[in-house]
């Protein structure tokens, strides 16, 4: 191993690379992960110099509080490649606010810019080889942070790790995208931390859509915890509804999560002229546009997915077929968008940054 000692981050790079034996063209989502990895501990009130090593396992105590009381939040970022072979992060910033948002919701410790930020344009500096060129090719980018203090008295923990792993990415979701409208279950409730990315928010999914996927659905689109009548984000994303020639999406609240992605499309739909109201939309508002042929588009959008149409929805044992649109308004926004992200377009926005 080769050791660089920075003044902010020390590196100890790999003695060789594992980048040839992967296949790149058939990635699966998430389960490759490149040579390296960002490790900054949180000890006695204070954070530790940030090192990036060689990818590994490591020892954690079995009581440590992540295990027991589930303090862990994360990100979802990633990295492009343009046609000259520079590589660029898309809003940065506001993951890193998100992430310090959900950490103080968490009870955690904030991740100070100078460990955030820089460690992230590091670590992905030094993996530039495994982004590649081309649309749909991605450096997916998870930062995280879990509880590692010891101990099973119900309190947060004194001591954190703050982590930064990469994966080489393509598209997140393959194929044609049903859903069914949740009745019962919720993602998130009023004064709870469906607004921070924590991990708990994700493992309650779970069962829910297992559910869903046994009846041929592969997401569902939440509803209001309280009423069930309030339709809010689709699995693990943001979702919105086009009725008539105006794009809907419910507003951030406790609830909702303020997606990266999704405040992109609301700006780059203003600027394109599309009219979009950022307000509730009832359950009973889409089947009645479903019904009399209003609705014309239903999307969901995040980091993973980028924008991922959605072709049909179900809800009380009713099944509603959106029409199939050649020029829709997601595959517009979400072609305008990836350009940017790969800079075959002008950023305009001031969203994208060099590494």
């Amino acid at each position: 191993m080769t050791s660089i000692n920075t003044h902010e981050i020390d590196i100890v790079k790999a003695k060789t690379s594992k980048i040839d034996s992967v296949d790149f063209e058939n990635l699966t989502f998430g389960n490759v992960f490149t040579d390296h990895m960002l490790v900054c501990d949180y000890k006695d009130g204070a954070w530790e110099k940030p090192i990036i090593k060689p990818y590994e396992h490591f020892m954690i105590d079995p009581s440590a509080k992540v295990f027991h009381y589930g303090q862990a939040i994360f990100e979802g970022m990633k990295a492009y490649k343009d046609e000259n072979d520079e590589v660029w992060l898309f809003r940065p910033d506001q993951n890193m606010e998100r992430f310090n948002k959900s950490a103080v919701r968490m009870a955690m410790p904030e991740v100070p810019e100078h460990i955030f930020m820089d460690g992230l344009k590091t670590i992905v500096d030094l993996e530039r080889n495994w982004v590649k060129k081309g649309i749909g090719n991605t450096l997916y980018l998870r930062p995280f942070m879990i509880a590692v203090g010891s101990g099973v008295i119900a309190q947060p923990s004194t001591q954190y790790r703050f982590m930064i792993i990469l994966s080489p990415a393509k598209s997140y979701y393959q194929g044609e995208v049903k859903v069914i409208i949740a009745e019962h279950y919720s993602r998130a409730a009023n004064g709870g931390i469906g607004a921070a990315k924590a991990a708990g928010n994700y493992s309650a999914q779970f069962y829910p859509q297992k559910l869903a996927q046994e009846k041929g659905f592969q997401q569902i689109i939440w509803t209001d915890d309280a009423t069930h009548t309030k339709l809010e984000e689709a699995g693990t994303m943001n979702v919105f509804f086009k009725i008539n020639d105006t794009l809907y999406t419910a507003p951030t609240s406790e609830r909702i999560l303020d997606g990266v992605t999704r405040k992109s499309i609301i700006d780059l739909a203003k600027s394109e002229g599309i009219k979009i109201e950022v307000r509730s939309v009832l359950v009973d508002e889409l089947v009645a546009a479903a019904k009399d042929g209003s609705l014309k588009e239903i999307f969901g959008a995040g980091t993973a997915a980028v924008v991922s149409p959605i072709v049909g929805f179900q809800y009380k044992e009713h099944y509603y077929e959106l029409p199939k649109i050649e020029n829709s308004t997601a595959l517009q926004l979400k072609d305008k968008l990836t350009k940017i992200q790969y800079k075959l377009a002008d950023d305009k926005f001031g969203w994208t940054v060099k590494v």
